[in-house]
């Protein structure tokens, strides 16, 4: 999704009531829990960790949920999660995909598969829409912060971000997939606040949509995709 429209939905989690902001932290933990059970508790050597401990922070994940999500994870009696990917089209051809934790493929397949079908999209096979994204990283700063516009793009440069922009409500700061974690400390580190710093996949083209219906059922979808509980994250091309 566009930079301006992908800050809009930062601000609109942070406005969340407190059971939405339980149920982004449940969520997380997913993800964590398969990072820990993939490469292990240490951040240090997991570098897919390391990043989810950046993005709960990101999000006001308190570090004892962090510490006891690890801690859980690396028991032998944890449950077993299963991490999916699924992609297929929204309306008018935006194209989506969507990363899920579930515990239950039989369960969590189906749903996503009637969410597409109900609103006006198609659910495809893996692959058919993922060369339309390239991963790369990237940092939220609000421009409520007031920083200097050129500090901070210099601390940003020199910490290794690849690109550097100036949007409306927000500096972004996109890296190499693998530098997110380093770039973003680098930032920190030099006095500067970030709202979010998230693996992302960037669409190279995007879609307008036209049409009253498909906009509302495009809306729809993601609505419904990202309130599902075993859904940890939607990426789209929609220019919204």
């Amino acid at each position: 999704m566009s930079g301006h429209s992908k800050w809009k939905n930062i601000m609109h989690k942070k406005e969340k009531t407190d059971a939405q902001k339980a149920k982004v932290f449940t969520k997380i933990g997913k993800e964590i829990a398969i990072a820990v059970k993939q490469g292990g508790a240490d951040p240090v050597a997991n570098s897919k960790l390391a990043a989810l401990i950046t993005k709960a922070k990101a999000n006001n994940v308190p570090n004892d949920n962090i510490e006891r999500t690890i801690k859980k994870a690396s028991a032998s009696d944890a449950a077993a999660l299963e991490e999916m990917r699924y992609e297929g089209y929204g309306p008018g051809g935006v194209a989506v995909i969507v990363t899920a934790a579930t515990d239950n493929t039989n369960r969590t397949t189906p749903e996503i598969r009637s969410y597409f079908s109900k609103y006006k999209g198609n659910l495809g096979t893996t692959g058919c829409v993922g060369y339309l994204f390239e991963d790369k990283g990237v940092i939220m700063i609000s421009k409520e912060e007031e920083y200097n516009e050129d500090e901070l793009m210099e601390a940003a440069l020199e910490a290794g971000a690849s690109d550097f922009v100036s949007d409306e409500d927000a500096y972004i700061i996109y890296t190499e997939d693998n530098d997110l974690e380093a770039v973003a400390d680098a930032i920190e580190k030099a006095g500067f606040k970030y709202e979010s710093a998230d693996h992302d996949k960037i669409p190279s083209t995007y879609v307008t949509l036209d049409s009253e219906d498909d906009i509302k059922y495009m809306t729809l979808l993601l609505e419904h995709l990202e309130d599902n509980d075993d859904v940890t994250e939607v990426y789209h091309n929609w220019d919204n």
